[in-house]
This record gives structure tokens, sequence and C-alpha cells, in this order.
């Protein structure tokens, strides 16, 4: 398996990154570098592994010593620190910061954000959890000198449940363009049969590229792209 580019998106944005790292991909796609402000979209049916490859992805950033930042939507802080702690341990002291959209949500008022955890008032707060997404970028890159960082939104499905196409994708427009001027890699998450072929097409279109995750015929977790191209 070779080295892998994203050859429409990504090459528009000009020669001038061009001296900033790739994020490579092992233990997901062997081999594979993603340069600096790509946006991904971890597509799949229920059930078949996604979010566990996106925190391999994550994984590999902590073992680089890069920042990684998740926005749960689905899932208090508490419930993804402890399912992250088991693919990179250790992680007390890494650059590690949970943007929880769920802990208000569910009544909990008095929580306060800390080194590692920050609080959206709920999923359809999305200019709050934006704010949040900034002030952990911005902490990393000038308190810690961390420069680069992998961003996980978990899950697009649940932005959905609350709020419109039209109002969600205008998020993840501002969301991934975000991303993309802080060279960060982008991971978003999504259950394809959750949702119609014209709303999964027009959601792509934010993209830079597609990782689709199933099952074969013999219930092994199959892992194939889309908008990626081999160089």
């Amino acid at each position: 398996m070779g080295i892998y580019s994203f050859s429409d998106n990504t090459r528009r944005r000009g020669a001038a990154r061009l001296h900033h790292s790739m994020y490579d991909l092992d233990d997901v796609l062997p081999d594979a570098e993603i340069g600096p402000g790509t946006n991904l979209l971890i597509s799949g049916p229920p059930m078949t592994g996604k979010r566990r490859v996106a925190f391999q992805i994550l994984a590999r950033g902590t073992e680089n010593g890069e920042g990684v930042i998740v926005v749960s939507t689905k899932d208090g802080a508490e419930k993804v620190f402890d399912e992250y702690d088991s693919f990179a341990p250790d992680i007390e002291d890494a650059p590690v910061g949970i943007v929880d959209c769920v802990t208000k949500q569910q009544g909990a008022g008095d929580v306060e954000d800390s080194a590692h955890v920050k609080y959206a008032s709920s999923p359809v707060d999305m200019t709050g959890i934006g704010i949040k997404l900034s002030e952990f970028l911005e902490e990393f890159y000038d308190g810690r000198g961390v420069k680069r960082n992998r961003i996980l939104l978990h899950s697009i499905s649940t932005l959905l449940m609350y709020s419109n196409l039209q109002t969600v994708f205008r998020f993840l427009h501002v969301f991934t363009g975000r991303v993309q001027s802080a060279d960060a890699l982008g991971l978003y998450v999504i259950d394809s049969t959750a949702h119609d072929d014209q709303t999964m097409n027009t959601l792509k279109q934010l993209f830079d590229g597609v990782i689709e995750v199933d099952e074969d015929e013999a219930g092994e977790q199959s892992i194939t792209t889309a908008g990626i191209q081999s160089v």
C-alpha cells in the first residue's frame, strides 16, 4: 500500500503548506500520509467500528506528541476519556481535550471547564462548540507549543438528530475551515445508513476524502477509501 494524497481540495491549497509534516494513519491505513488541514469523513453502518477507527487515528497522534481534541455530541467526557485511555494509555499529562456537548444537556449545570474538558450546553449549541474548540486549539498552540493537532467530531449523525441539514452543513463548513486554517487533521464520524443519499452526498462535499468502514462476508471489519489516491 502506498502513500495517500488528496488530488482535488487539498492540492488547491497550494504549495505553501508542503513544508509541514504529514499526518500518518498507521494501524488504519498503513503507510498513509495525509497533508495538514485535511478533513476526513469516517462513514459506515452502525456497529462496524467507526469510533474505534477514529480513536486509532487519534492515538497515533498522541504517540507522536500531537494534540488530540474530541468534540463529543454523543457521550460525556468521562466515558470518552475511559475509552480513549484503552487506545492511548497515560494520557493524563498529554495534550488531550474533550468538548463535552452532553453533560450540561443532561442537567449537570454545575460543571466547570478544566484543562482537559470544556462544556458546550448541548449538541444544538454549535456556536459554543466552535468557541470551545478554538479555546483548546489556542491553549495547545500558544500555551503548550503543540503545533499539530488531530480533531474528532463524534458524531454528525447526532447533530442531525437535533438540527436540520442546512444548519449542520453551515456549522461543518465553519468547523472544517477552522481545522484547515490550524493545519490540523479533522475526523468526522457519521452513520451512513441513518441518512438518505441526498444528505450524505451534500455532506460529503465538505470533506477531502472518505474512510468507509463496514463488515465483509466473514464478519470482519473492512476499510475502504474514496477520494484518496495512492501515489
